[in-house]
């Protein structure tokens, strides 16, 4: 007599997995689709990777077919959004090594350490103060402009476990002003107002560029010196991503705690030691570095793991896309492209002052 009762719980339990499966596979399918969308060589030319061109299409659905999708998917989707998109971050640390990272020495790695600091402050700063934005949104605008474009973002909003279309906004400002450099810093090279030899130009283009993608663009308009430069210091900012994240985790835990003239019983409470928010997919991060930098996988395999990786990461960015509202977006939109702004002129003029003097530094 009891079967029916015990059974009705399990059929509800298994009807949400089915549900959430669907909803994963349905993320997985749409990122295929990006995936062959973004590698047209119209998009790939623009330098759009196929984690932008996923917030965009995703968005779109979103806001213009969202209704036909059943609300039992949804938790694939939220899925995709977030857990995936840890276990992605954590991969993307194959990508680097401490090797190459040593090529451009010191040279390379001040550069790195100065802008993504000073642009994660300026950004925070001007999103806050001067644009009147949230916190969250602040600090995401500055991170994909400071340290690696949308990775940095989908690393960033992990850790704040902020809204989705905060995010969107944030990819927002790092699609428009990234595209932008790739075919703007080239110009400005040639025309000699840079005034910078090979190295500096290596140096200042992956600095100061958003995306990866938009490094090489950029810097392979140059020389094959200036890519391969270029390229290693873009990913000394990634490395960067790891202690920019714990310093992040340590500054949230305490921004937790209760005011002076809170009761007693919070102040009570607050003495209490507070577990440290370690964000893991951190850690995994920087053991990939390791990993890739002892070179125990085959190359082959590395590949391999880095095409998933990406299609991992398009996965969460396509499923950020769909979780985002366009009405969200509006309410801060100009604000935050003006906060994109004004970092986008700091990463210019700011990185081509740092450029010359770490040149000199190190002559």
């Amino acid at each position: 007599m009891s079967t029916p009762h015990l059974s009705a719980p399990l059929a509800a339990h298994e009807s949400t997995m089915r549900g959430q499966l669907n909803g994963i596979l349905f993320v997985a399918l749409f990122a295929a689709a990006v995936t062959s969308v973004a590698s047209l060589p119209a998009i790939a030319g623009l330098g759009m990777s196929p984690l932008i061109v996923g917030i965009v299409a995703g968005a779109i659905y979103g806001n213009a077919l969202r209704d036909g999708m059943p609300a039992s998917w949804a938790a694939g989707v939220n899925f995709s959004a977030r857990k995936l998109l840890r276990i992605a971050v954590a991969f993307f640390g194959l990508r680097v090594s401490l090797q190459e990272i040593a090529q451009v020495g010191l040279p390379g790695l001040v550069e790195s350490v100065v802008i993504v600091v000073s642009t994660l402050a300026i950004g925070t700063w001007a999103g806050m103060k001067l644009m009147k934005l949230d916190r969250d949104t602040a600090i995401l605008t500055a991170a994909g402009s400071a340290i690696c474009g949308a990775a940095a973002v989908l690393a960033f909003e992990s850790t704040l476990q902020s809204k989705p279309h905060k995010s969107a906004m944030a990819v927002g400002s790092v699609v428009l002003f990234g595209t932008l450099s790739m075919f703007l810093y080239p110009v400005l090279y040639r025309a000699g107002w840079l005034h910078l030899d090979t190295l500096g130009a290596g140096l200042f283009f992956g600095g100061t560029i958003h995306e990866v993608a938009q490094v090489v663009g950029a810097a392979s308009n140059v020389s094959g010196e200036a890519t391969h430069v270029a390229t290693i210091v873009k990913m000394t900012r990634v490395m960067l991503l790891v202690p920019v994240l714990l310093a992040l985790g340590v500054w949230l835990n305490r921004a937790k705690q209760p005011a002076a003239h809170e009761s007693h019983d919070a102040s009570h409470r607050a003495a209490k030691p507070r577990k440290l928010a370690v964000p893991w997919f951190a850690i995994g991060f920087l053991a990939c570095v390791v990993v890739n930098s002892l070179h125990v996988l085959p190359e082959a395999a590395t590949q391999t793991v880095n095409l998933l990786d990406t299609f991992a990461l398009t996965m969460a960015m396509t499923a950020l896309g769909i979780e985002t509202r366009v009405s969200q977006i509006r309410e801060a939109g100009p604000r935050a492209l003006l906060t994109g702004f004004i970092l986008y002129v700091w990463l210019i003029v700011g990185g081509l002052g740092i450029t010359w003097a770490v040149e000199r530094l190190f002559a």
